[in-house]
């Protein structure tokens, strides 16, 4: 198989000093919460660094289930499970706002006909007038 020099490899080394076991809590209804405990590279939890709380949601979409996952600050299980909802509606709202500047922005994109534009003064079309098209 031949090499193909326009491509890189990325770097796909885990870092051994970024470390996590992963457990995950459901109620099988909303959602789920990731609990990340940072270990050393033996498997031993690290105490010198500090939990990590994961909220994931979904959120049904014309094209299918849209994934959702946030950070949610917090010392234990409980509390992030306190503040799931908040955090997971205010994720939703965000995703949202980005969807829609998106639409938007694919809406105002101005597509150039694949010749170019006719040179001023005249051309194909004449009246030296540029033909813009929008989709």
């Amino acid at each position: 198989m031949a090499a193909n020099p326009g491509f890189s490899t990325p770097d796909i080394n885990i870092d051994p000093n970024a470390l996590y076991i992963e457990e995950v809590f459901t109620d099988r209804k909303i959602g789920t919460i990731r609990r990340l405990t940072p270990v050393n590279g033996d498997g031993k939890p690290d105490a010198g660094k500090a939990v990590v709380y994961m909220g994931e949601t979904q959120v049904l979409t014309p094209a299918g289930a849209l994934p959702i996952g946030f950070e949610i600050p917090a010392a234990t299980l409980g509390e992030a499970a306190g503040k799931f909802g908040q955090l997971a509606k205010e994720a939703i709202e965000r995703t949202v706002k980005e969807l829609q500047e998106l639409r938007r922005q694919a809406a105002s994109s101005i597509v150039i006909p694949q010749g170019g534009l006719p040179p001023a003064g005249g051309g194909a079309g004449g009246g030296g007038r540029g033909r813009i098209q929008m989709p």
